[in-house]
């Protein structure tokens, strides 16, 4: 059995969708983050850093987004979720490296500036170079999918959903990023697919309003 401890809107949603395109089984948890659920005792016994998502498979958990979504494409092979070639699967776990440890802390020095200094003054230094960091990171993936239906190419992959994700905290940031042309056809892609939108109405999220 599967469940999948998610906030809506977060980085979770990935592995949100990415078990809705599998086809799996699995119970949704919800975490109310605004009610700091993610930092209640019944929450950091599933997970100790607090933070989502976290899935629990049989009784042990795994967290991160990359070992989800790797694990749910391999335990799906029938779908087809990570690329057979062992480069282009190596260059699929790459961008979702990226999107991790790149594109994620640059937004969250823009919104929660405060975890990086306790000095009110540099705190708004760092909101703005993080909101300047990820615009430009939100240009770098436009260029990334010129030309290509996904991020890979042809074949949509788990490093799809998660590259969603992003779109989203742009909208959610009031950036522009309608002016990103690849990255909003590739958000309008996205939308016309089942799981996605499945998981966006239950999540209640923005890009649905955007659309």
């Amino acid at each position: 059995m599967l469940t999948l401890y998610y906030a809506p809107g977060a980085c979770s949603m990935a592995s949100h969708i990415t078990l809705e395109e599998c086809g799996a089984q699995y119970e949704p948890k919800l975490l109310a983050m605004a009610k700091a659920e993610q930092r209640s005792e019944t929450y950091l016994k599933v997970n100790p850093r607090g933070k989502v998502p976290a899935l629990d498979v049989n009784g042990t958990v795994l967290t991160e987004n990359l070992a989800i979504l790797t694990y749910l494409a391999l335990t799906h092979p029938d779908k087809k979720l990570l690329p057979d070639d062992p480069f282009q699967r190596a260059k699929c776990l790459s961008h979702m490296a990226y999107l991790g440890n790149t594109v994620h802390p640059a937004f969250t020095h823009f919104v929660r500036p405060e975890r990086f200094t306790e000095d009110a003054n540099a705190a708004a230094a760092t909101k703005a170079m993080g909101k300047k960091t990820f615009w430009g990171l939100l240009g770098e993936i436009d260029g990334l999918l010129a030309g290509k239906d996904w991020v890979m190419g042809s074949q949509f992959t788990v490093a799809d959903p998660y590259t969603l994700v992003f779109y989203g905290w742009g909208v959610r940031a009031e950036l522009p990023v309608g002016d990103l042309k690849n990255y909003t056809a590739f958000k309008e892609r996205m939308l016309k697919r089942p799981a996605v939108r499945k998981v966006l109405e239950r999540e209640q999220s923005p890009l649905l309003k955007a659309a």
